[in-house]
């Protein structure tokens, strides 16, 4: 209970700081957004890949995906700034454990991506994306969405407790996001891949999060496919794991 009571704390208070901010979900949509109105417009026009008859619902959960996976990617350097600000000093001495700290930043990360899907959704709908929209695939997109954030604050808390600079942890955090986002089957289908990008593509999560949410919204399945589940939750696992036995290195 006490693992719960304080991951739900932490994820509290970096849901107040979004209420301070809330202009930075809206800076932060704008990358996913142009992605959806310049690239995925454009390629739906020049009809470069033909077997896609409307690219653009093809793309739209791949953008929605990649918009979770910025959002996410940089909320180690909130820890690194933490620890600068001797915050961080102050919240490792509460007899809680380190696990809870880790789990209330990816669920804080979650919350994050959920208000910034929402915009994302509207602004596909508005293009005229066809998704399927009802209770059971909702509900379902947003837990995708809450799983695939905490998978990737997870890998940016990882860094955190690796990198000691903010400006290293940038630029490390830069070199990652576009090898991941291209790896994937967010803008084009795995089978069109050389072969070696099909290996990496098959052990990037962020695939397996595409996947759910185009199974969800695109497809209309209420639940996505299990397997694409499972390996999002081992994912998120392993990187909980080792980062809570890191945590206290942030400070070194």
């Amino acid at each position: 209970m006490s693992f719960v009571s304080a991951a739900l704390v932490v994820a509290e208070v970096e849901a107040r700081k979004l209420r301070h901010d809330p202009w930075e979900v809206v800076t932060r949509a704008l990358q996913p957004l142009l992605w959806l109105t310049v690239f995925g417009q454009a390629v739906a026009r020049a009809r470069l890949l033909s077997e896609q008859e409307d690219y653009l619902t093809f793309m739209a959960p791949g953008i929605l995906a990649q918009s979770v996976m910025f959002t996410s990617i940089f909320y180690g350097l909130a820890i690194i700034w933490e620890r600068d600000a001797g915050i961080l000093q102050k919240i490792l001495v509460l007899p809680v454990p380190r696990a809870s700290f880790v789990t209330g930043k990816a669920l804080g990360a979650g919350l994050r991506a959920l208000l910034q899907a929402a915009v994302v959704v509207t602004v596909a709908l508005l293009l005229q994306v066809r998704f399927h929209l009802d209770l059971f695939s909702l509900v379902t997109c947003a837990l995708a969405v809450l799983l695939g954030a905490g998978v990737f604050a997870s890998l940016s808390m990882l860094l955190a407790t690796l990198l000691k600079t903010r400006e290293r942890f940038m630029g490390i955090g830069q070199v990652l996001t576009m090898p991941l986002f291209f790896a994937s089957n967010a803008i084009y289908p795995i089978h069109l891949m050389p072969a070696w990008l099909q290996v990496l593509a098959q052990v990037n999560p962020l695939t397996y999060l595409v996947e759910l949410l185009r199974d969800t919204l695109v497809d209309g399945q209420r639940f996505g496919v299990i397997q694409d589940w499972l390996v999002l939750l081992a994912w998120l696992v392993l990187l909980q794991a080792i980062v809570s036995r890191r945590y206290d290195r942030v400070l070194l």
